[in-house]
């Protein structure tokens, strides 16, 4: 009897044992910061090695990460680009390293698809839907990329969760109805928030938000700036696709204009029901035709305040297309 009371009792310690390194390798992850990279340098460990590690420790390390576009003064997209053919500036300053310069056409992408069913789009909403699936076949690559589709009036409703599997993002979408007021503003805070923003990872991801909407909004409780700001935080990119077909300016082209080059993003303005094909088809282009660079910003402080991205071309008549900054991580 004794000896199987000792025993429950090295059992339940081995448990316990277990528990608290995992929950303590748990906080290491939990806590890294959006936008540095997080290493591990130093480990606890048993006589029977590596593999019985109590803790690691981590450490940041301030390094920002940017996706950008260039293109030629035609909007034709530039791809044979070198390090040496641009100038960062961070904060207003010259960065203090360039750790890492790639062209990526074949980064995985995290999307979302953010549909208006407000009353004001019951016009071309059909065909809307059938553009936007034929845009999610074309893009999503089954065990690679992967996407979710999200429903929007005065609420967001959340029409198929992420996913890698067309089928169901599809169906998603078919089911759709329109009809309601709008809230553009809280829907992409809250696909941003919930959905997008996460730690740093070691790779890169293309994580981009594809909004379809006339760009008004009368039901929103966050701003506009509130939502641009979710959006940068969550390193996202948004495109917006107009559904107005008046052909006159309106206050909403403004507003998706701003979500739009606030992010590094881009927006369209179709006047015919053919034009919305073609605006998907040049998303799925521009998303596989992109440049990253790592750097180490000059001055850097941890203390949470925004900080401005400037990439500009050295080459003439080259633009560039990138999110305007980002939110250093807060110590």
């Amino acid at each position: 009897m004794r000896t199987s009371f000792k025993s429950g009792l090295a059992a339940l310690a081995i448990i316990l044992f277990a528990s608290f390194s995992n929950f303590a390798r748990a906080q290491a992850t939990q806590y890294a910061v959006p936008v540095a990279a997080v290493v591990g340098i130093s480990a606890t460990t048993t006589d029977n090695g590596p593999d019985d590690s109590i803790l690691t420790i981590r450490k940041r390390v301030d390094e920002v990460n940017v996706l950008f576009i260039a293109t030629d003064r035609h909007g034709k997209f530039v791809r044979n680009l070198n390090q040496a053919d641009f100038a960062i500036l961070d904060d207003h300053k010259p960065v203090q390293s360039i750790v890492n310069f790639r062209r990526e056409t074949d980064l995985p992408i995290e999307l979302g698809l953010l549909m208006d069913v407000s009353g004001s789009v019951k016009g071309r909403f059909a065909f809307e839907k059938d553009a936007a699936t034929g845009f999610l076949q074309h893009i999503i690559r089954p065990g690679f990329d992967k996407a979710f589709v999200v429903g929007f009036n005065k609420d967001s409703h959340m029409a198929q969760d992420f996913t890698d599997q067309v089928p169901a993002l599809a169906a998603g979408i078919q089911h759709l109805s329109d009809g309601g007021g709008t809230a553009l503003y809280d829907a992409i805070y809250k696909a941003c928030k919930e959905k997008l923003l996460r730690e740093h990872s070691d790779h890169p991801i293309r994580k981009a938000i594809v909004v379809v909407s006339d760009g008004e909004d009368n039901q929103s409780e966050v701003t506009r700036a509130q939502a641009i700001e979710m959006a940068q935080r969550a390193e996202v990119l948004i495109y917006a696709i107009s559904t107005d077909d008046s052909g006159l300016i309106l206050r909403g082209d403004k507003v998706l204009e701003d979500l739009a080059s606030a992010t590094g993003g881009r927006a369209f303005f179709p006047f015919k029901m053919k034009d919305i094909t073609h605006s998907f088809a040049a998303i799925e282009d521009e998303l596989r035709s992109q440049y990253d660079i790592a750097y180490k910003p000059a001055d850097f402080d941890a203390d949470g305040r925004y900080r401005s991205i400037e990439i500009t071309s050295l080459k003439k008549d080259l633009q560039v297309r990138a999110r305007r900054g980002y939110f250093a991580p807060r110590q």
